[in-house]
């Protein structure tokens, strides 16, 4: 059905994306947020040139540390998945972008209740497609790809509850730095693909799901 490659975290290190080329044969590049650091309008849109280079379809969702209007140029460019939902072929994507509270003040910072209304709008969208992948820059809460350095769990939990509540096929995410990997919430698989200084992920949709990380 759909092949994507799954980044996370460039933080505005846009040197970075060149490192996807190798990867350029894919239907989607899927980009979890944190698109820039603390960066706006030009900033994220000059990251996503440079991503278009490697691949004209993408679909993003921003980070808590993209300023409010980089959400205006992912609308722009029609790529938007923030409360926002998206198909291809029979795939549905959908997201969430931002993150809930962190010690560290960052611009797109909401509330869980906030982070739920988010998911249910994009989900209104996609809910009829065979297969659905829910794209959320913060992973769910109290998985193996939610823990800070320290061990602390910091997903979200609308964002577990609502994977728990709805017929979620996938989850892709970031957001927690230091749990790149994989975990299950019952039969959802869920993707931190970690900062893309590190790598990536690469998933394939069809009959069933393989995917792999990608180490640079």
């Amino acid at each position: 059905m759909a092949r994507l490659v799954c980044i996370s975290d460039l933080h505005g290190k846009v040197e970075n994306i060149k490192k996807l080329k190798p990867l350029a044969k894919t239907d989607i590049i899927v980009f979890a947020g944190d698109i820039t650091h603390f960066g706006g309008r030009e900033k994220a849109r000059a990251a996503l040139q440079e991503l278009f280079k490697i691949k004209k379809k993408v679909f993003a969702v921003p980070g808590n540390c993209d300023l409010p209007e980089v959400n205006e140029v992912l609308a722009e460019l029609d790529i938007d998945l923030h409360s926002n939902g998206r198909i291809f072929k029979d795939v549905g994507f959908f997201g969430a972008g931002g993150s809930g509270a962190t010690p560290f003040d960052t611009p797109q910072e909401y509330s869980e209740e906030k982070l739920e209304e988010f998911l249910k709008q994009g989900f209104e969208k996609i809910k009829a497609t065979k297969f659905k992948v829910l794209v959320s820059h913060s992973p769910p809460h109290n998985t193996a790809v939610d823990t800070s350095g320290s061990g602390a769990h910091i997903g979200s939990r609308k964002v577990r509850e609502f994977i728990e509540k709805n017929q979620i096929d996938l989850v892709l995410c970031g957001h927690a730095h230091e749990a790149r990997g994989f975990d299950w919430i019952g039969k959802t698989l869920v993707i931190n693909s970690g900062p893309l200084h590190m790598g990536c992920a690469r998933v394939d949709i069809g009959d069933k799901v393989n995917f792999e990380f990608v180490s640079f």
